[in-house]
């Protein structure tokens, strides 16, 4: 059995093809996002993800990160090719428990254990 996820380390657990994966935005994946999405902060980035308009690469790019910062060696283009449940509206999910996990929402958010 794989590792499980801390969701008090933002880590959410998420399956691809029959696989399940731990996925985490650490530090090194927001920086990476940060560069993706041309933004200059943290707060840019959550800015960004907060309007609730993403394309289908900005899934691919969240989950990538999320999966890199899990431990999950896997490129973007391998990201696009994995099966999830429910195709996109899956990835939809698992990009928006990420960002959930790692920004929090509502009173999360501004009361921070």
């Amino acid at each position: 059995m794989g590792a499980r996820a801390n969701r008090h380390r933002g880590e959410i657990e998420a399956d691809f093809g029959g696989e399940r994966r731990v996925l985490c935005l650490t530090l090194g994946a927001l920086a990476e996002l940060e560069t993706a999405f041309a933004v200059d902060s943290l707060e840019g980035l959550a800015e960004r993800f907060s309007t609730g308009r993403l394309k289908a690469d900005d899934l691919i790019r969240i989950i990538g990160a999320g999966l890199r910062g899990g431990g999950n060696l896997f490129g973007d283009e391998e990201v696009a090719a994995m099966p999830v449940a429910d195709g996109l509206a899956g990835f939809a999910r698992i990009a928006a428990d990420l960002l959930q996990a790692t920004f929090g929402t509502g009173e999360e958010a501004r009361n921070p254990r």
